[in-house]
């Protein structure tokens, strides 16, 4: 997992989730509330490619392929795995365990990086 969240608000611009993509060089954006407390979606890098290949101008929740699935921080790597291949995601939110705040995403190339060196 990638510590910190790169978060952006649900009525952000998908052009304004691509810069922070592009600016801070990772694949996928939390869709948060305001208040940036509770995941409501993820865009990832394939639903940027998306908006720009059918010109969309849709708000970062609009652009956001799927709900946020949630890992929590004490589950082990194997759950981690299942979740994403039962649901068929790529990213999890890891929430921590004690009050459920956003700490990182976890990517199918994270796991490939453990199960490689495993």
């Amino acid at each position: 997992m990638h510590h910190g969240v790169m978060t952006c608000r649900e009525d952000d611009s998908i052009r304004h989730v691509a810069a922070i993509m592009t600016n801070y060089r990772v694949h996928a954006v939390l869709v948060t509330t305001g208040n940036g407390t509770r995941p409501l979606g993820i865009v990832s890098d394939l639903d940027v490619a998306t908006a720009a290949a059918t010109g969309a101008e849709c708000t970062a929740l609009e652009a956001a392929a799927t709900e946020p699935l949630t890992v929590s921080s004490d589950a082990g790597l194997d759950r981690a795995a299942q979740l994403m291949s039962e649901h068929g995601v790529s990213h999890l939110v890891v929430l921590d365990g004690a009050g459920g705040y956003p700490l990182g995403i976890l990517s199918t190339l994270d796991i490939a990086a453990v199960y490689a060196d495993s």
